[in-house]
């Protein structure tokens, strides 16, 4: 539910006709007409959870707030975006911030576009949405990150804001 905690918003004020699932910790899978929900526990201190969203043959998975392996590709991202026609992964740092031995990131939920790239890779999935942008990296630093990033996967993009992607 949407707690204050959470968002400014209560329930009772959303103009919308909303139903609740209620998910126990794990994989899960509901079903809503003929679109398929999966979810999975992500890497993140703070717990977080991924999600899997199929429909007529088509697959998005939203993998965000959450921390590659540094010996291993986390399989439940794996389960979560194996074929996917589109991922969409967090990346909020590059490899050299991720390791960097004044201010390492390591342990604080999040990942790099490179791992991304490598999970994108190894899962047969056709689009990589870079996505979760590390708030210091300016509009530059992502245009030059859109032109690595495509040489090393050619269906991944930087996502910015406004952006609408077709899965087909």
């Amino acid at each position: 539910r949407v707690l204050h905690l959470n968002a400014p918003v209560p329930t009772k004020r959303v103009e919308a006709n909303l139903k609740f699932y209620d998910l126990e910790l794990g994989h899960n899978t509901v079903t809503i007409d003929d679109i398929t929900i999966e979810t999975a526990p992500l890497n993140h201190p703070n717990g977080a959870i991924g999600y899997r969203v199929s429909w007529q043959g088509h697959s998005v998975s939203y993998c965000t707030d959450t921390e590659h392996f540094s010996d291993r590709l986390d399989q439940n991202v794996v389960y979560l975006a194996r074929d996917a026609d589109l991922l969409i992964y967090d990346a909020m740092y590059t490899d050299e911030e991720y390791h960097n031995p004044k201010s390492p990131k390591v342990g604080w939920g999040h990942s790099t576009w490179q791992e991304g790239v490598k999970l994108a890779k190894a899962t047969g999935v056709k689009k990589l949405a870079i996505f979760h942008h590390e708030p210091n990296h300016c509009d530059d630093f992502l245009d030059n990150l859109a032109l690595e990033v495509k040489e090393m996967f050619d269906g991944a993009f930087v996502v910015k804001e406004g952006m609408s992607v077709t899965v087909k």
